[in-house]
């Protein structure tokens, strides 16, 4: 079953327009937990009542609103929001094109997928090809459910992939980190031979989330009635030696990267011996 898509509007840069659909790119694989009745396990809904008064009230009867002073609150009727601008709201407008790799990642925040509507296919691969070869990508703004994002419009296998981000006043920024004392050259020399030693190209597929399966397997134990492990008990902050560890950090990753390359070199001789 296709999936359905959340919003329709066009691309726009300079005087070109592309009619685009729009698709979620990502899905939540967290566990959902309900709330029950600890005596028998009876699941426990969730009630929308008065704040003053604790009555409760039926979903037709609850309408959104915004709060424009402490306690004087405004309904939001969806007749209101047809009167926006609609070209606002159905226009992914692209303001300016940047360099990928100028963005910090941490403005990123939920990636959707744009697909030409039928007869655009033309114009939409045309900007996909035109930002492929200048490994360029959009900077825009597009409203989604009554929010306007800045977005990053970018290539990916062919297709678009529109990316909501954070505005520069929605991140936050840390405390300075102070430390005692001064990096020693041997110390950083190790870490940089510790990241070396780990670095692979990246493969999306090599990760998965172990703490959801082991969760779900409790999980299922406990619904069977299996015996539990016993909890596990934390380490705590052990203090350790920083220059030590990076020492048998390094020595370890070195050893697991010989072993690795063990068995590939023995198929490759074996395909240099079958020729």
């Amino acid at each position: 079953m296709a999936p359905r898509s959340i919003w329709r509007g066009a691309i726009s840069f300079g005087l070109v327009s592309v009619p685009v659909r729009m698709f979620t790119a990502t899905s939540s694989k967290e566990l959902r937990f309900h709330f029950l009745h600890k005596e028998d396990l009876t699941p426990i809904g969730y009630d929308k009542v008065r704040k003053d008064t604790g009555e409760h009230v039926d979903p037709e009867d609850i309408v959104r609103g915004f709060e424009v002073e402490k306690g004087r609150y405004v309904p939001l009727e969806e007749e209101d929001l047809d009167r926006l601008d609609v070209e606002l709201t159905k226009a992914i407008d692209i303001c300016d094109f940047v360099d990928l790799d100028e963005i910090d990642p941490i403005y990123f925040r939920k990636a959707y997928y744009l697909l030409p509507e039928d007869g655009a296919e033309k114009p939409y691969l045309l900007l996909v090809r035109a930002l492929e070869e200048t490994g360029k990508v959009g900077i825009a703004k597009v409203v989604i459910r009554n929010k306007q994002h800045l977005a990053c419009l970018r290539p990916v296998d062919g297709k678009l992939v529109v990316e909501t981000m954070y505005y520069a006043d929605e991140v936050r920024k840390p405390e300075p980190v102070e430390v005692k004392g001064e990096l020693r050259k041997a110390e950083l020399d190790m870490a940089r031979s510790l990241v070396e030693n780990l670095s692979e190209p990246f493969d999306p597929e090599k990760y998965d989330d172990t703490y959801r399966k082991e969760l779900l397997e409790l999980l299922r134990a406990k619904a069977e009635g299996t015996e539990l492990p016993e909890p596990a008990e934390d380490g705590g902050g052990e203090v350790v030696d920083l220059m030590a560890a990076l020492r048998e950090s390094v020595e370890r990753t070195k050893k697991s990267r010989a072993k690795a390359k063990k068995p590939a070199r023995a198929a490759k001789s074996k395909r240099a011996a079958a020729r």
